[in-house]
């Protein structure tokens, strides 16, 4: 099998958000559709060499800081590619089309995949998903407490949520659910329910998170097209049911030690980014984790942390 192509990809974003991206030439493979900027690796470049030189070439910018978001391997039938792409987080100069392409800035939001080369769709993803996740902590049964947790997390900064209440019935959950997605949509921020999707069919939502029994039990992705569906995974075999399935995204665990999970062994990051390497989707890096290790996730391939005590007020 041949080697696939590596290639540099930066996403580049303005002071509103919006990120830069270029128009293909008719001429080539997957022409006139719309890309993120970049090129092909050389031989001896290292990716930040690759990177800066690609964009100077294009666009007329200088690179002055990156981080990685996402690798996404992809098969076209006739080549395969490796998109190693890093959102610049600096840059000097003015972004325009020095090979002539098209340019134009959008935010996440209004980047319609299906005008996108298959390859680019998961950076899509990347950029709507934020950094940081947060798993709700113990004793929901106290709601107002509970609550009050939840909006000092949110007034921190927190933008997705994932609701894990595993003690409470069906219909305390779906109370609970509907108070935290209240305080969410005033944030800003995104609700993933953890509950069975048959359990919370009626209740509002921006998504579901799925637990790896339910994952692996499941033929078909469920949930309604325009919410985030993702599940939390311990294995390769997991991470790649949630491809297979179509998921958004997936949570890796546990990279280090937790208290919720003391029998589990840890991965370690070197093999948290040997799992997450082949996998076409954002994935979460989850256990014993707090904001300091962020930096530490985005160089291991994830994308970013999910965490219940590191993120959770006054646990």
């Amino acid at each position: 099998m041949a080697e696939a192509i590596h290639v540099m990809v930066g996403v580049i974003a303005d002071s509103a958000g919006r990120i830069l991206i270029t128009r293909r030439p008719d001429q080539v493979p997957q022409g006139g559709l719309w890309e993120f900027p970049g090129g092909k690796l050389e031989s001896g470049e290292s990716p930040e060499s690759g990177l800066a030189r690609e964009l100077d070439e294009e666009l007329g910018i200088q690179v002055h800081a990156s981080r990685p978001l996402i690798r996404v391997q992809h098969d076209y039938g006739d080549r395969r590619v490796l998109l190693d792409v890093h959102r610049v987080d600096r840059y000097g100069g003015v972004p325009h089309g020095r090979e002539g392409q098209p340019l134009t800035w959008l935010v996440p939001e209004a980047l319609d995949p299906a005008l996108f080369p298959a390859a680019d769709r998961p950076i899509i993803t990347a950029l709507r998903l934020p950094p940081l996740m947060l798993i709700t902590g113990e004793d929901p049964g106290r709601a107002d407490a509970f609550l009050a947790r939840l909006g000092r997390a949110l007034e921190a900064g927190v933008r997705l949520v994932q609701l894990r209440a595993h003690p409470l019935g069906a219909r305390d959950y779906a109370r609970l659910a509907q108070a935290a997605y209240d305080l969410c949509n005033h944030r800003g921020a995104k609700l993933l329910l953890n509950r069975d999707p048959a359990e919370v069919s009626g209740v509002p939502r921006h998504g579901l998170h799925l637990n790896s029994r339910v994952l692996m039990g499941l033929k078909g992705r469920p949930g309604r097209s325009d919410e985030w569906v993702g599940a939390s995974c311990h294995d390769p075999e997991q991470l790649a049911r949630a491809v297979t399935l179509g998921l958004d995204y997936a949570l890796l665990s546990p990279v280090r030690p937790t208290a919720s999970h003391p029998g589990a062994r840890p991965l370690g990051w070197e093999t948290f980014a040997a799992w997450v390497d082949p996998v076409p989707l954002p994935v979460y890096a989850l256990g014993g984790l707090t904001m300091d290790d962020l930096d530490a996730a985005f160089r291991h391939g994830a994308q970013g942390i999910a965490a219940i005590r590191g993120l959770w007020p006054g646990y």
